[in-house]
């Protein structure tokens, strides 16, 4: 195990490590791995991750129209 240098432990991030993984679950939906992936690394059943993250797609469509359109 890595272990974080003093000045680090008391920081901005390790404050609610909560927030860390929800900004790392969040990324990962944004940037378009699929929902089951996600899930799994967060250890969450899609049910859940869907109930908890929903408002992370809210507002995206311009943003799912433009990569389907890059791809397609």
């Amino acid at each position: 195990m890595t272990r974080m240098p003093g000045h680090t432990v008391g920081g901005p991030l390790l404050k609610r490590p909560y927030d860390l993984r929800h900004a790392g679950v969040t990324y990962r939906l944004n940037r378009g791995v699929p929902a089951t992936q996600v899930a799994e690394w967060a250890g969450h059943s899609v049910e859940v991750l869907d109930r908890t993250y929903a408002k992370v797609w809210k507002g995206m469509d311009d943003v799912w129209i433009d990569r389907i359109g890059d791809h397609g």
